[in-house]
């Protein structure tokens, strides 16, 4: 299991998990996916390529959502998927990011999100495997 939703009374919500950190940001994206278009397969026509920075794993989940958010409210791309390579630079950690998506209008009955929150969030190593959990407000 990638993901899960959990239940949450006005935001979205939930819990990815990963082999390593590098699966967590990725398989947040196919939560996000899921989400966004309601369950529709899209496709991967279209690539979205950048770069942040956190100061740590959470601050870098935190803005890796909201770039992916950006993305849908300002240039009309819904996400499929993503490949993405995390480095330790200094002391912040730097993650390089290919997110493969399509054009919004290629869809029909988009859910919105508005941003990540720091509510609930974590990023832990459980048992060998990794875990994070996410708050969307939508």
């Amino acid at each position: 299991m990638k993901y899960k939703f959990l239940e949450h009374t006005a935001d979205m919500k939930f819990v990815v998990h990963g082999k390593d950190l590098k699966a967590i940001f990725e398989n947040s994206v196919l939560a996000l996916s899921e989400y966004i278009s309601q369950g529709e397969k899209v496709e991967k026509g279209v690539t979205k390529r950048f770069k942040i920075f956190g100061r740590d794993y959470e601050e870098l989940l935190y803005n890796f959502i909201d770039e992916i958010i950006y993305f849908l409210d300002a240039e009309n791309f819904v996400p499929s998927n993503a490949k993405v390579k995390l480095e330790n630079k200094n002391d912040k950690v730097e993650l390089r990011a290919i997110v493969f998506g399509d054009h919004a209008k290629n869809y029909k009955n988009l859910e919105s999100a508005k941003s990540a929150t720091y509510s609930e969030m974590y990023i832990k190593k459980k048992m060998g495997k990794w875990e994070a959990q996410v708050v969307v407000d939508i």
